[in-house]
């Protein structure tokens, strides 16, 4: 399976800005898709961005959960197996442990957690008022 190590995680005033990096490691071939997750306390697992790896026939597509649009933005380096989530303009409400993950699907871009195969351990994410 791929492993997957997440870093960047930390303490970020409200309205501050984070970067989030996950290395990705092992049966890579199998890997499609790269996603990012959060979960905060007392509430369910959901999903923030993904980015799809380049095929034949296309460069890749990315998707984003409607909360972070237009504040997160989700790249990747295929040479390094790479991806990053920039979070910018932090609120009360994006404290979590975000969780990168990766995926055997390719189309439509993977958006369950059950489209998922492997997950990292998490980094945790705290912003202050």
């Amino acid at each position: 399976q791929v492993q997957l190590v997440e870093s960047g995680g930390g303490l970020v005033q409200a309205g501050g800005s984070l970067r989030l990096s996950c290395a990705a490691s092992g049966r890579t071939f199998s890997r499609n898709a790269m996603g990012w997750f959060r979960q905060a306390p007392g509430k369910e697992r959901e999903f923030v961005a993904a980015i799809t790896w380049p095929t034949t026939w296309s460069s890749g597509s990315t998707s984003y959960a409607d909360s972070v649009k237009g504040r997160f933005t989700i790249s990747r380096e295929v040479a390094k197996n790479t991806v990053y989530l920039q979070m910018n303009t932090l609120n009360p409400e994006d404290p979590a442990i975000y969780y990168c993950a990766a995926s055997s699907v390719l189309r439509p871009v993977p958006v369950r957690g059950r489209d998922y195969d492997s997950w990292g351990q998490g980094t945790q994410v705290t912003v202050s008022s």
